[in-house]
């Protein structure tokens, strides 16, 4: 039988770089239709996300400094600022692995803190992407505590672009971490219902994913 709410869990995504127009209009109404959480798109395509969504109650989602993080501090916040500008009410910030693992621990926070702070003005959500597939456990720990400092509403595993995307571990881990108050999105690779089952019941409380609609029709065949 169907999951009740896991259709309100997911960030329906499409973020390939040769997605078209029409590819993100579809995406758009399929999110209306079934409920999703939000609808993550590409930078450039907020305003049409935004119109296609207006009065539908799904977000607008949409990725900074996608999908590397090692952008400038200074060109992440433009970013964000037109994102948000444009209608964007959820922002997938991807962490400066780089400076983390070169321990510039001061200026990854503050890049975080200047993004959540922007986010709240606008009542907005931040998710910060730590791309868990390039840290170890320890490195995993040190960018969830950040996170939860600089006023991160999520922490995000994956942008979907490394090595693997999500794993059960990995959300475990930041469930331990995290303050209860932090949520957390597991993306990357989720590609059946026993996966996403698997993400929920280890602690995440959002899915990014872009086969949202398959994993939904082998729930409802699913049986009780």
């Amino acid at each position: 039988m169907p999951t009740p709410h896991l259709a309100a869990t997911f960030d329906h995504t499409l973020l390939r770089p040769d997605c078209t127009e029409a590819q993100i209009t579809q995406l758009c109404q399929e999110a209306r239709q079934h409920g999703f959480a939000s609808a993550c798109v590409p930078p450039c395509y907020v305003p049409l996300a935004t119109r296609e969504l207006s009065g539908s109650g799904v977000a607008v989602c949409t990725v900074i400094g996608f999908p590397l993080g090692y952008n400038s501090a200074r060109v992440k916040f433009k970013e964000a600022e037109i994102a948000l500008a444009e209608g964007a009410t959820e922002l997938d910030l991807v962490l400066n692995v780089s400076l983390l693992k070169s321990g510039q621990l001061e200026a990854v926070q503050a890049e975080v803190e200047d993004l959540a702070d922007l986010a709240d003005v606008h009542d907005a959500i931040l998710k910060v992407i730590i791309e868990t597939a390039l840290l170890t456990e320890a490195e995993m720990e040190t960018a969830a505590r950040l996170c939860a400092e600089a006023g991160a509403h999520f922490v995000k595993t994956s942008t979907g672009f490394a090595s693997r995307g999500a794993s059960v571990a990995d959300v475990e881990l930041l469930r331990r971490v995290l303050p209860a108050g932090v949520r957390i999105k597991a993306s990357g690779g989720i590609r059946t219902r026993a996966q996403a089952l698997a993400m929920l019941a280890a602690g995440a409380d959002r899915l990014g994913t872009s086969n949202s609609l398959a994993i939904l029709q082998e729930d409802e065949s699913t049986p009780s």
